[in-house]
């Protein structure tokens, strides 16, 4: 059992460096540069679109195997959930279980901005240079929120490692 359990947490560990690592770098690193080589918000935009879709394509599994390993580390909690609103550790795990949902919500929220007909707008054009803006401002914030509500789980993944406060 002991391996199974190295194993789901390695799994875990993985997994969170790809969704947290990937969003920080497009965020910290992407979305800088590309804002300093394109020649429009139009040509940004759709740049990111690209983007988005490739990094979705790991990002969405590893989300799924976060959340498959999540529960399964915290099986004990789970079927004891008095022991949720008893103990420290309890209490910070489903402080983490909240802000998973409110990052599953709010990643459900940005993607589904991007949805076909919308990106069809912006890949031709016909979607107006203020519909663009606002929705690239729609796209950046809840990008924004998704990265700080992940690095608040990892805070809280860090706190629980240690066995609480």
């Amino acid at each position: 059992m002991a391996l199974v359990d190295g194993l789901v947490m390695w799994l875990h560990l993985l997994s969170a460096a790809i969704w947290v690592g990937g969003s920080i770098f497009l965020g910290a690193v992407l979305v800088p540069v590309l804002k300093t080589t394109t020649k429009s918000t139009e040509e940004l935009v759709k740049l990111m679109i690209k983007v988005g879709r490739r990094f979705n394509k790991i990002a969405i599994p590893s989300l799924g195997i976060l959340i498959v390993t999540g529960l399964y580390n915290s099986r004990p909690f789970l079927e004891n959930p008095q022991a949720m609103f008893q103990t420290t550790y309890g209490i910070i795990l489903l402080a983490k279980i909240i802000l998973v949902i409110a990052t599953i919500v709010a990643y459900a929220v940005h993607v589904r901005l991007l949805n076909k007909d919308t990106e069809e707008k912006l890949m031709t054009g016909s979607g107006g240079g203020l519909y663009v803006q606002s929705l690239r401002s729609r796209i950046m914030n809840l990008g924004r929120i998704v990265v700080f509500l992940s690095i608040a789980i990892l805070l809280l993944a860090a706190m629980l490692a240690r066995g609480g406060f």
